[in-house]
């Protein structure tokens, strides 16, 4: 195999060539070209098998010449990343020479726009001289009679290699660049991918860009990177997308297909340019994940935290693999078993859990079950409950509401956690464990506990489920959907919301009892004390609440009216 990337030797070019290379072919050859033209030259016409390129660098940011340099290549994949912090140097021909006395510099174009800052603090009046073939160059140079006040900008390494002397190092700090690895056929998935797409020229109008943006964010799609431009021929505009997942991923094949033929509306507007394992800049502190549980709802927090890279481990009463052998393993433990047995797996597993771990209890009973693991944990172990409000028919987190309780040990992996919820777009509540219970008894007991009562209602008097659609209002409609929703999925689920114990527990308590006293003052037709009622309600629920909510109630109104 023969790797080509920009030359000199010793550039930072040639290293993530060599870091490449080591990666994915110890015994390839490298060679190295004097300009991305000759490089692209090469590689097009298949006399290297990749092409190592700077993309990306984050002092320069990406500009945009990658449009112009991915519209130069026709045949070949985008397959891979090396990401390499940048150390420049300023580098002279005599050991004696200060920066200061320098008259002119010596470098290529991004190296400059990186050394900025430094080239305005130190050498302003100092002539930049871009060049694409840095050795043509110095020797060049070396032929003039005032050579000694030219400096050269590279690595120490090239600096050396030339036989220039340091005289300041590191002037571009805190800098990385990221080069892509151009290969011949795309890469087969890993399950922690990116896809790359850049669109032809398009005519542009209002809303295209967002619609685009929704074909990928309502299937759950992360969009990584992304940018535009107009096309200098055309003057059309062209848009970059870099996306979580692999093209041979459903969601992705079917997100790219729809902005073809509904949003664009023209087959071949989106052009894939490639597939790879996903840069991740960013630093993980979580490695690995064990769930202890194997339901529906695990399996779908597994799927997505395997796409964010960790490792998962899944165990429960029917694995292999048991929780006990799991524990050791894992950075961080995720309950996620019924409400009822919540409380006696954290008894039987926490005490297993070392210091510098974490757990997360994906529960829907906060106070009792942290509780129980604040009991059964080393003080030394993080611990927080997640009670995601969404059920595992859920497409994605986007807009799906998501309580948060922290305690006096959550930590660097809780965050972490917290953090993955954020960036799959969950509307983050962030609750103490007794208020939450509280409000899960407005938002899931009560509920839960009216829709059954309704049905038993319902059979007690006869009334057919053909009668009660035809003699209700859209407004009334609506408990009447709520019980239907709760009757047609699993009855356990339901039964485990309405055995929550607690503060929940108190809010069906106190609903039963201002029932009983509306239920009496209507039997007794006092219509004024059951209109202070109301005014009471009102005021506590304030005008702007009442107000936001009746839009929302007009819109499911018009969507229920069509339907019926």
């Amino acid at each position: 195999m023969i790797i080509g990337t920009l030359g000199p030797q010793h550039s930072h070019a040639w290293r993530a060539a060599v870091l490449h290379s080591l990666d994915a072919a110890p015994n390839a050859k490298l060679q190295a070209y004097p300009d991305i033209d000759s490089l692209l030259a090469a590689f097009v016409s298949s006399n290297i098998e990749r092409a190592v390129i700077p993309v990306y660098n984050t002092r320069e940011g990406n500009g945009t010449h990658r449009f112009g340099l991915f519209s130069r290549i026709k045949e070949g994949w985008w397959i891979d990343n090396i990401v390499l912090p940048v150390s420049l140097s300023l580098g002279v021909f005599a050991p004696e020479v200060r920066p200061e006395e320098l008259n002119t510099l010596i470098g290529r174009r991004d190296v400059f726009r990186q050394c900025e800052e430094y080239i305005n603090r130190v050498l302003p009046a100092a002539a930049l001289t871009s060049v694409h073939d840095l050795e043509a160059a110095l020797v060049r140079v070396q032929e003039q009679d005032d050579f000694r006040l030219h400096g050269v900008i590279d690595t120490g390494e090239m600096l050396a290699a030339q036989g220039l002397h340091i005289a300041e190092r590191e002037i571009s700090p805190h800098s990385r660049t990221r080069y892509a690895v151009l290969g011949h056929e795309l890469t087969q998935t890993t399950g922690y991918d990116a896809t790359v797409f850049m669109t032809e020229p398009l005519d542009d109008r209002v809303g295209l860009l967002v619609d685009i943006l929704n074909e990928f964010a309502k299937r759950g799609i992360n969009i990584l990177d992304m940018s535009s431009e107009n096309d200098p021929r055309t003057q059309k505009l062209r848009i970059y997308l870099e996306a979580e997942g692999h093209i041979e991923d459903e969601a992705v094949a079917a997100a790219a297909a729809q902005v073809e033929e509904r949003i664009v509306g023209r087959k071949g507007a989106l052009r894939l340019l490639g597939c790879f394992p996903r840069v991740d800049i960013r630093p993980k502190n979580i490695r690995s994940v064990g769930f202890i549980g194997t339901g529906d709802m695990s399996a779908w927090f597994a799927d997505r935290l395997e796409n964010e890279g960790y490792r998962v481990f899944m165990t429960g009463r029917s694995t292999e693999l048991r929780p006990e052998e799991m524990i050791p393993q894992v950075d961080v433990v995720l309950i996620c078993v019924p409400i009822s047995v919540t409380a006696a797996t954290i008894q039987q597993y926490g005490p297993l859990i070392a210091k510098g771990k974490a757990l997360i209890l994906l529960a829907g009973e906060a106070e009792s079950t942290i509780q129980a693991a604040l009991e059964s944990t080393n003080d030394g172990v993080e611990l927080m409950l997640v009670h995601n409000l969404w059920g595992p028919q859920a497409t994605a987190m986007k807009d799906k509401n998501a309580v948060v309780v922290r305690t006096r040990q959550s930590g660097k992996f809780c965050s972490e956690f917290e953090a993955f919820l954020y960036k799959h777009g969950a509307n983050i509540q962030q609750d103490a464990a007794v208020r939450h219970d509280l409000l899960m008894g407005v938002g899931q007991k009560l509920p839960t506990a009216v829709s059954v009562a309704l049905a038993m209602t319902l059979a007690e008097n006869e009334i057919t489920a053909e009668e009660i659609a035809g003699h209700c209002t859209l407004t009334s409609l609506y408990p009447i959907l709520a019980m239907a929703r709760a009757h047609s999925q699993n009855p356990r689920t339901y039964a485990e919301i309405l055995s929550m114990r607690g503060a929940s527990g108190k809010i069906v308590q106190d609903f039963v009892r201002n029932l009983e006293r509306v239920t009496a003052l209507a039997e007794e037709t006092m219509i004024q004390d059951l209109c202070n009622l109301m005014e009471n309600n009102r005021r506590h629920l304030t005008e702007p609440f009442l107000q936001s909510r009746m839009e929302q109630a007009k819109g499911v109104d018009q969507v229920l009216g069509a339907m019926l």
